[in-house]
């Protein structure tokens, strides 16, 4: 052993040796990037030593004494490291190729993808995995506060609920305000719905098939769109088959949800006190002993399931690639007897059939149900509000119980000597019949050819097909025994839309020198819209046997029914021009034609022209290592809003029902009248925007920042205009408004720690000042409700009220007009006149937020992973409707806690008004609350099993959905509208389903 130590001893020193006197010689050359400029700082180094040097201003170097067959590493911030043998050579010139992976990135846009470099307009994008970081029903609740610019409201926390979405603001006044939803291809316009209770129709839509989220905002991006582009696209792509191995993937999570909030509110004892101060009598003998105190918020609130599960198949050969799936999603609502169930089918097919032509399909079956209950009122109205199962719960009588002891429900008619017979057993709502069947198709079929050499064309056929079937029963069991015999209620309603779609799109891209690249891009469009309904409806039933499916037993009967019919045909056309991948241009044109505008202005011209330069491309920037990229934006166009019409709207119309009655000789006759002055001038509303944007990247792209500026104006918005009486008419709808919304947006990102713990961190924040600059040539504002106006100079949807100023104490005169007493609410007159009158109210809030804005943390160890999202809204008001009915003591039901504290004259304060049975509150800021939050979304930690054989891989995680939010709003949850997506009523609690924490368990496995 000693002497074979001692023999390879010897080896190596003489091996040592034998290198130590090898020659050496001198190296010299140029470093060059891609377009031939010479690099400076590049690293160059002998591979396994310390020797070594950098490049000067031109991209030379030179290094003495290299060994003989040594390598030299080269090596520079955003560039590709090369290691490369030195050989015989004494010069050796090096060209290093980016190390940027967007250099290569493609991202989808309008009929069509680009590099993510040649990009001019502004587009973010948002990959699956951020969308599916938390348990959605619908693509908008997965990029809520991910993109700058863009504001999404949950508008309602049920099962499948709505949400209003708004890119750059509100965009309109009576049409909608919702982006176009492009689907692979498949455009789904969402239009104006001001009921929160109705379903989001993207909830048929299973996020979990998503790749990936493009979303356009400035006109260069959404021109291409035309007519149907001015709030703004949301490309969906989803996931395809890929040629190779077969994968097939489980995803499945299982959680519990509860209500994150109840609100205080008088126990039996404070009610009866307060039933005995209001009525003045002894409607309860004893106070301090009035019965039960029956906790009908823990009545209504349940602990909820979630689940989701996901089969996934995908792969495929070089000619035929598929991707399949199938998805159940179940929700049950934390409010009882509410619950959302989809089923969802989804295949991708790409099939080459030569080299010049291949074809594919897009299709997606879904169904949904969806059990709802109704909470979110429109109604200022106590006993409306009340109605609803929430603001039945908050006021019912707490003296009172629910069931019977035969387990049925007791209607508050029948307790208490039939003293409460107004109010509702919210239980009793809970059964109500409210069910929507939904059936959706999405279908696209295309064939592509490769025609010459660049030039392709694609035919694209595109169905969007949907039923919606409504049920609706209110039993005669809920309903006081003395009503029953007039009670029961039934509504069955059919819905059928389709919209048929085809594109012709023809594409020439090539390149010459090297240096210039060209693509065009031209589609001709034809788009059909069909649409009807059926519906039939029927009140008092001898019994519930048969529900609503019977309705020919009711006594009152009433059938409606419609079909509308519409057609938009469009041409247009694109150029993208770039030069050494530096300078870039693009210029779009669309020319649109819409059945339902006016005979003088059925088409529109929607153009634009965007530009960009890559800074970073300069010569001047080459030394600045630390820079990775640098590329300033610009664009400038125009889009229009179809949406804002609906079919016929231009026209004369007629219609019947109504007060278009007649007994002709003793008999019933329903007659048909005029009910719309035709306006052949009506037009498209269009949008102006102009957007400047800059894209940085640093430290070898580890910090990314994305900054947009843009001013949009939005001209010739329907509204309507007073007629004479003399015209036989009240108003006509004409495009007679403007709206204007500026502001910016940024958008970061970075990768703050790169080793074996992996941090990335994200953050977003947009400003945007919205304002109405015009309403008519004879307006200057208009009231869109009793607490809401459209004002010429301030933003849509701003609160005018009365400014509370207390209550009147003794000794203070009450005014005139006030409607008030000693210790009721007092309000400010403004104009001095010595009265209360609507001339006193003045614009007291603004329901758009100051700053909206969102932040994501992902954090890895090994196999461990982590993350948490949070977003939230500043500066924003919310009219706070379940105060005003809550905190009014007129008697009759249940208020909110701190009534309990209210005027009495040993107790004068100035913030709860004395009692007055029947009374109402004046319409005053009192009840305005500042709506900004900051919400903790999400919290996931997941862990990635060892190698397990015959599966790829296998991640285990827990999460937790809305932990936690800070606000000091006194509601449900600050984030709120009880009218839906309205573009003039936002920013309203009406006691609106609430929303809902969960925990959740899943797994995710591929095979």
């Amino acid at each position: 052993m000693k002497q074979f130590l001692s023999v390879l001893w010897l080896l190596l020193a003489v091996g040592n040796q034998a290198l130590a006197q090898s020659p050496t010689r001198a190296v010299s050359g140029r470093v060059t990037g891609q377009t031939g400029d010479g690099l400076p700082g590049v690293n160059i180094v002998v591979k396994g030593t310390q020797k070594g040097t950098t490049t000067n201003t031109n991209g030379q170097y030179s290094l003495a004494e290299v060994p003989a067959g040594a390598t030299l590493t080269f090596s520079s911030i955003g560039f590709v490291a090369q290691d490369i043998a030195v050989g015989n050579r004494t010069t050796l010139d090096v060209s290093l190729s980016a190390d940027d992976r967007s250099l290569s990135e493609v991202i989808v846009v309008g009929y069509g993808t680009q590099r993510k470099i040649e990009t001019t307009g502004s587009i973010a994008s948002i990959k699956s995995d951020e969308l599916l970081q938390l348990p959605v029903a619908n693509v908008t609740q997965g990029i809520q506060s991910r993109v700058a610019g863009v504001q999404i409201t949950q508008n309602s926390s049920a099962p499948g609920g709505g949400a209003s979405v708004r890119i750059r603001g509100t965009n309109s006044i009576n049409g909608t305000s919702e982006p176009l939803y492009v689907l692979d291809g498949v455009q789904i316009a969402v239009g104006l719905d001001q009921n929160a209770n109705n379903q989001n129709p993207l909830s048929n839509i299973n996020p979990n098939d998503i790749e990936s989220v493009e979303v356009l905002k400035d006109a260069s991006s959404t021109a291409i769109y035309g007519a149907r582009g001015a709030n703004g696209v949301i490309l969906i792509t989803t996931k395809r088959g890929k040629a190779g191995t077969s994968r097939v993937s489980y995803d499945a999570y299982y959680g519990t949800q509860q209500v994150n909030k109840t609100l205080d509110v008088l126990n039996s004892t404070q009610f009866a006190a307060l039933e005995n101060e209001i009525f003045k009598t002894s409607v309860f003998p004893d106070p301090n002993n009035p019965g039960p105190n029956t906790d009908w918020q823990n009545l209504i609130f349940r602990r909820a399931p979630i689940q989701n599960h996901q089969l996934t198949v995908t792969g495929g050969t070089e000619k035929t690639q598929v991707a399949f799936s199938l998805n159940y999603f179940d929700q049950s609502g934390i409010i009882i007897n509410s619950r959302f169930r989809r089923y969802s089918l989804r295949t991708n097919v790409d099939h080459r059939v030569n080299n010049w032509l291949k074809v594919g399909t897009s299709l997606l079956l879904s169904n949904s149900v969806n059990n709802r209950t109704q909470t979110a009122n429109t109604s200022i109205d106590g006993p409306a509000v009340t109605a609803s199962i929430l603001g039945a719960a908050l006021a019912a009588p707490p003296t009172l119980v629910p069931y019977r002891e035969d387990g049925s429900v007791w209607p508050f008619g029948d307790q208490f000597s039939a003293r409460y017979r107004e109010a509702a057993n919210p239980v009793g709502l809970a059964q109500i019949l409210d069910r929507i069947t939904n059936n959706t198709l999405l279908a696209n079929f295309y064939a592509d050819l490769n025609l010459a050499k660049g030039l392709t064309y694609r035919a694209s056929f595109n169905v969007t097909q949907f039923n919606n079937l409504g049920d609706f029963y209110s039993p005669k069991s809920i309903v006081n025994l003395a009503d029953q015999a007039l009670a029961g209620s039934a509504q069955k309603n059919n819905q059928y839309g389709r919209s048929l779609l085809h594109e012709s799109i023809l594409t020439y891209a090539t390149s010459f020198n090297a240096i210039h690249s060209l693509k065009f891009t031209g589609v001709f469009a034809s788009l059909k819209n069909e649409g009807s309904n059926n519906n039939i409806s029927g009140t008092q039933f001898p019994n519930d046997a048969t529900a609503n499916e019977a309705i020919a037993l009711s006594t009152n009967r009433n059938v409606s029914s419609g079909r509308s019919e519409s057609r938009l045909d469009s041409y247009l056309g694109r150029v993208n021009y770039g030069f050494r991948d530096k300078y870039f241009v693009d210029v779009t044109a669309r020319y649109d034609g819409a059945s339902q505008f006016g005979a003088e202005n059925k088409y529109g011209f929607f153009p634009a022209v965007a530009a960009a330069w890559r800074v970073i491309e300069e010569p001047f920037l080459k030394g600045a290592t630390w820079l990775s990229d640098l590329k300033l934006r610009g664009s400038y166009g125009q889009t229009g809003n179809a949406g804002a019409i609906g079919p016929y709207q231009s026209l004369a119309l007629v219609g019947s029902g109504g007060n278009n009655a007649y007994a002709f000789n003793h008999v019933y006759t329903t007659g048909i009248a005029p009910t719309g002055i035709p306006n052949s001038e009506l037009q498209w509303e269009r949008s102006t925007q102009a957007n400047l944007g800059l894209d940085l990247g640093l430290f070898n792209n580890r910090l990314n920042v994305v900054v947009d500026v843009y001013n949009k104006r939005t001209d010739n918005l329907l509204f309507v205009r007073q007629l004479p009486p003399s015209s036989g008419y009240t108003t006509i709808t004409g495009n007679f408004a403007t709206i204007q919304n500026r502001g910016i947006e940024m958008a970061v990102s970075g990768r703050v720690l790169d080793g074996p713990v992996k941090l990335n961190v994200s953050a977003n924040a947009t400003i945007n000042r919205n304002k109405l600059l015009a309403l008519n040539d004879l307006l200057q504002n208009f009231a869109v409700n009793n607490y809401g106006v459209l004002q010429v100079g301030q933003p849509i949807g701003v609160f005018r009220t009365y400014v509370f100023d207390g209550n009147y104490q003794t000794g203070e005169s009450i005014l005139p007009g006030s409607g008030s007493r000693l210790g009721g609410p007092k309000v400010r007159d403004l104009n001095g006149d010595g009265q209360i009158s609507v001339a006193d109210q003045t614009i007291t809030g603004d329901p758009n937020p100051r700053l909206i804005y969102g932040f994501s943390a992902n954090l890895s160890y090994k196999n461990f992973d982590f993350s948490t999202f949070f977003a939230g809204v500043r500066g924003n008001q919310i009219y706070n409707l379940i105060r005003y009915t809550l905190e009014n003591p007129s008697g009759g039901r249940n208020l909110l806690a701190g009534v309990a504290n209210r005027w009495t004259p040993t107790n004068p304060n100035n913030e709860f008004a004395s009692v007055l049975q029947g009374g109402r509150l004046p319409i005053s800021d009192r009840f305005l609350e500042d709506g900004s939050f900051l919400r903790c979304k999400n919290i996931t930690l997941g862990y990635r099993l060892p190698a397990i054989k015959g599966l790829q891989a296998v991640r285990v995680y827990v999460s937790t959905n809305n932990p936690f939010t800070f606000t000091n709003y006194s509601g449900f949850d600050p984030e709120v509208n009880s009218f839906g997506n309205s573009n003039t009523q936002i920013g309203v609690d009406n006691l609106v389903y609430p929303i809902a924490r969960s925990y959740i368990a899943g797994l995710q496995v591929s095979f």
